[in-house]
């Protein structure tokens, strides 16, 4: 049975694993977000396909050049923390 710390504990591994997983996607769509709207103010272009295209693909690619990253800090997570304690170990 856990305890109340190693229950707080564990929590609190998942949400910084959480973060560190979304972190890139969450900053690479920040700063595409800021370029696009950087270019709107420019030209005062105000087309929304504008900022929602350029977004999703760059939002993509880095899931795509993160995958491996996100599978393994994943694994680890459940190997190393969430296995054990479901097993008693």
């Amino acid at each position: 049975m856990l305890g109340e710390a190693e229950l707080y504990d564990i929590l609190r591994q998942g949400l910084w694993v959480s973060i560190v997983i979304s972190g890139p996607i969450l900053a690479v769509a920040l700063g595409v977000g800021l370029l696009i709207g950087l270019f709107q103010a420019l030209t005062s272009i105000q087309e929304m396909t504008l900022t929602f295209v350029p977004k999703v693909g760059a939002i993509l690619a880095t899931f795509w050049v993160t995958m491996g990253f996100m599978t393994k800090s994943l694994t680890s997570f459940w190997a190393d923390t969430i296995i054990p304690n479901v097993v008693g170990g």
